[in-house]
């Protein structure tokens, strides 16, 4: 069953729709246009009690205002690109610099502060789309985009990426969900397995340095279920100059979920699965309580944690990376499940 509602206006005056999607067992997803957002996930825990495990924001203007990506549809470029700037046989192109002044992070959020045209499917589907003309935060080519969120009768929420673009360019997108399956405080006490036998260590700007290094002794090593915050605050480099994880680990491949989750208190799980050979932690690490979000609940360091499939950071200026170039016509494909039950421990 889906429903629809209003959901405010951006500043710029455009109309913002909410889509509810609800299934028979409960679970319940709400879609804004705005970004393409996940805006909320209703899931029971053990004991069928549910709570929304997304942390973000009530209103259009939590999200113009205050957010760090909550949810959102992430692109052309998800994560960054460094000195933002790449080249496409021989072409270079300057991007938007984001970050720092240094850095294009999240294809310099267009695609996530726009507002996405959304039709309905069928009735567990939305399917939103959105053109980004050429030359848009520097990157070449008119780009269509779309992307369908279909909730299932098993609790899994599959997210299809589409993209078609005029000319040849570098195409990378996600969503930018923070989860607490708690749906309230931290996630330091959640358990954490990731199907990765390396990660892409970074320099102080959050760049990958090209090195693929095992995770085997280090405090990225989540092959087994691991608490969250057993690690996060360990004397390496690699998480105190990023206050804790913010890194993509470089997926085994395989049939399972490339990453699983779960909150031991109230045991709802959370289960990833996905067609891209990357996925980055990130912790909320840089969130320190400033912005409120829903509810007016202050969103405090390490409220969520983030699951965002994806290529590699940086991999256009990285060749020995997996490529994400794509020709005029060539289409973008992708596919990734969120998929969410109970962990019996």
């Amino acid at each position: 069953m889906i429903t629809k509602k209003d959901f405010g206006k951006t500043e710029k005056g455009e109309s913002v729709a909410l889509y509810t999607i609800e299934n028979s067992s409960g679970t319940a997803v709400d879609v804004i246009t705005y970004g393409a957002t996940l805006n909320a996930v209703r899931t029971a825990d053990r004991n069928g009690e549910f709570a929304d495990i997304i942390m973000g924001f009530d209103t259009i203007e939590g999200h113009e205002k205050y957010s760090n990506y909550q949810g959102m549809t992430v692109g052309r470029y998800a994560n960054r690109i460094a000195n933002g700037e790449f080249a496409v046989d021989g072409e270079k192109y300057e991007l938007v610099k984001n970050e720092k002044g240094i850095t294009c992070l999240h294809g310099g959020g267009e695609l996530s502060h726009a507002v996405w045209s959304a039709i309905i499917t069928d009735d567990s589907s939305i399917e939103m789309s959105y053109e980004s003309p050429d030359g848009a935060m520097g990157f070449p080519g008119k780009v269509d985009f779309k992307v369908s969120f279909t909730l299932y009768e098993d609790n899994s929420l599959k997210i299809d990426y589409f993209a078609v673009s005029d000319k040849k360019t570098v195409i990378n997108m996600t969503n930018h969900s923070y989860f607490n399956l708690a749906g309230k405080g931290d996630i330091l006490g959640h358990k954490l397995k990731i199907n990765a036998d390396a990660f892409t260590p970074t320099d102080e700007n959050s760049i990958p340095t090209g090195e693929l290094r095992p995770v085997e002794g280090t405090p990225f090593d989540f092959r087994q279920f691991k608490t969250i915050g057993d690690e996060i605050y360990a004397d390496d480099v690699q998480l105190t100059q990023c206050r804790g994880y913010d890194h993509n680990f470089c997926l085994n491949e395989g049939d399972g979920p490339v990453a699983s989750a779960y909150d031991p208190e109230s045991g709802r799980l959370l289960e990833v699965y996905t067609d891209l050979p990357g996925v980055q932690l990130y912790c909320g690490n840089f969130l320190d309580g400033t912005r409120p979000g829903k509810g007016g609940e202050p969103l405090i360091r390490h409220c969520g944690f983030c699951l965002e499939t994806q290529f590699y950071p940086n991999t256009p200026n990285v060749p020995s990376f997996p490529q994400c170039t794509y020709g005029a016509g060539e289409k973008y494909e992708s596919t990734t499940v969120f998929k969410f039950g109970v962990y019996n421990e």
